[in-house]
């Protein structure tokens, strides 16, 4: 079954590359590990965004944080502890990569992990409107 894209519109030129991230995004996204974005702006029109990701059990070692290609990949894999013998096992220890799709311009600042919550901050500062004329050349 064919899809109509909205980046098709003939007026949306170079947002090839930006669909096939989204479609990425979109398949490999699942419910675990759970999320919030929180979106904040400083008096010099800087927004910061905090990512807070719930990883309850996992240690720092055990967590990475890739940015590239403007997105930031979140993995977690859990190594399991040789001669723990479990009566109950209700806390999955899953592995797991979520990613986060960042508009140009964003700056991956840090990440830190504090009571099970992996945080990563983000920038944008606020981007100088260029405008310029361009010469029309006869041939």
């Amino acid at each position: 079954m064919s899809r109509i894209s909205v980046f098709s519109a003939p007026f949306l030129l170079g947002f090839d590359a930006f669909e096939e991230r989204v479609d990425r995004l979109a398949k490999s996204a699942d419910g675990y590990p759970p999320y919030n974005i929180e979106r904040t702006q400083d008096d010099a029109g800087t927004e910061q965004f905090l990512v807070s990701i719930a990883v309850a059990g996992f240690a720092v070692d055990e967590l990475e944080v890739i940015a590239e290609d403007n997105q930031i990949i979140v993995r977690g894999r859990q190594k399991d502890e040789v001669g723990k013998q479990y009566l109950h096992r209700g806390i999955a220890a899953r592995q797991f990569q979520r990613s986060f799709l960042l508009a140009d311009g964003m700056i991956v600042k840090d990440a830190t992990l504090g009571h099970g919550m992996l945080v990563v901050a983000l920038e944008r500062p606020q981007a100088p409107k260029i405008a310029r004329r361009i010469d029309i050349r006869s041939v």
